[in-house]
């Protein structure tokens, strides 16, 4: 019975046909993805292939110009306070950590919680110290961002996210703007999400994680999906030439 059940749910996300243009520019050209609950899909690609811009429709931090956006079934809303609402159940993290420099960490982390879910603030900190525990930072939480590290301040923003008790987590390059030593601390706490049932997308450049935690891989290239298989399909035996070349152009790094 449990699979019937599984294969009636609909998708957390869903992308129908989306079309995206800057200008002249047609950044994504009639994509169409289902995320189930739960996934953990990744999309690589080479740069400027629509891999961000896919990641920002999504809570429509970009707008479409074609197609639909579906969460759990219902289109993205325009704009508006349905619109917030569909933003708080999608987490976001950024390659940038967008966290509020005047803000203490414990602060960054239940703002969210109490002024948008109207939690009370005894029990929202509760929660965030808890969080801040599980991501590795708790003991910092009375600094202000500018006094952590770069890897702390980003698993401080998906701290942030997941107090908000998010249907699925959004990740756009969360590690590209980290030194390399402080790459693996982030990756290891979306590892331990992953682990845990988060529905994930993630735009990365990360090839370990994704062939490692991913449960499909997404490769994208001119805006378009060109093909996407499990982590070990698509790794040793791509379809594309587009793929085939892509990876052999990041073997050497």
């Amino acid at each position: 019975m449990a699979m019937e059940e599984t294969s009636t749910q609909l998708p957390v996300i869903e992308l129908d046909h989306v079309n995206k243009h800057y200008g002249d520019l047609h950044v994504l050209r009639d994509v169409s993805l289902k995320v189930k609950k739960g996934e953990v899909v990744v999309v690589i690609g080479p740069s400027g292939s629509g891999k961000s811009t896919l990641c920002r429709t999504i809570n429509r931090l970009e707008t479409i110009d074609g197609g639909r956006i579906l969460i759990e079934g219902k289109p993205l809303p325009e704009e508006g306070r349905d619109l917030a609402a569909v933003r708080a159940e999608i987490g976001m993290v950024f390659q940038s950590f967008n966290l509020f420099a005047h803000k203490s960490i414990l602060d960054n982390v239940t703002m969210g919680p109490v002024e948008v879910l109207g939690r009370p603030r005894k029990e929202a900190e509760a929660e965030a110290m808890e969080l801040l525990r599980r991501v590795g930072v708790a003991e910092q939480a009375q600094k202000v961002p500018a006094q952590l590290s770069g890897g702390q301040q980003q698993r401080v923003a998906i701290a942030r996210s997941l107090a908000m008790h998010p249907k699925a987590m959004l990740f756009d390059e969360p590690t590209s703007a980290l030194d390399p030593e402080m790459i693996n601390e982030v990756l290891d706490v979306m590892v331990e999400l992953a682990r845990q049932g988060m529905t994930m997308v993630v735009v990365t450049h990360e090839m370990n994680f994704a062939r490692r935690v991913s449960d499909r891989v997404v490769f994208m290239a001119d805006g378009q999906i060109v093909e996407e298989g499990s982590p070990a399909e698509f790794f040793d035996h791509p379809k594309s030439q587009r793929a085939r070349d892509f990876l052999d152009s990041i073997k050497g790094h």
